[in-house]
């Protein structure tokens, strides 16, 4: 049997079962290689815990439902506005009264608004109460979505607290 030369003037190579095994376990070992470098990547960087305590964190949220439950039976209605400033900034208007309609007396306001996916945009809004269940403040914030967390405190106290997902332009 005569072995014919290609064009190039080699011989052309036969593929034999054990070229064709060799191929395919080098295959396999390549992508074996490759999801490990990528698990031993996603598992050093992100080990899954978002919180320390899942224990603290159930009684955290069984605390907050307790407060949840309070807050509802106070029928207080809060009311907040962001509006555009001339000058850029963002104007917080956060008005309370209670369940008869009539402005709350001695309370302390306390705004954040958080973004969403990076905590180093969070925002803190200084509330001054100008006057009573009424209360403005200002804050620099860019364009986006952000949540606003409204707290209204009585004695040191917590009595209200909302979280509200806004868009600001």
């Amino acid at each position: 049997m005569a072995i014919e030369s290609s064009a190039r003037g080699r011989t052309p190579r036969v593929v034999t079962g054990r070229t064709v095994l060799v191929c395919l376990l080098a295959f396999f070992a390549v992508v074996a290689g490759v999801n490990g470098v990528m698990i031993r990547a996603a598992v050093s960087t992100f080990g899954g815990v978002e919180t320390e305590s899942s224990y603290k964190a159930g009684l955290a949220f069984a605390r907050e439902a307790a407060e949840a439950r309070s807050q509802d039976a106070l029928h207080w209605q809060v009311d907040a506005r962001l509006s555009e400033l001339p000058d850029g900034e963002k104007g917080l208007l956060v008005e309370a009264r209670d369940a008869a309609g009539l402005p709350l007396h001695g309370l302390s306001a306390f705004a954040r608004l958080v973004h969403p996916v990076n905590r180093q945009a969070d925002r803190v809004v200084s509330l001054q109460e100008t006057q009573a269940g009424q209360f403005r403040g200002t804050a620099d914030v860019p364009a986006g979505q952000w949540d606003l967390i409204l707290e209204l405190s009585h004695d040191g106290s917590r009595a209200f607290r909302s979280r509200n997902r806004i868009t600001t332009h």
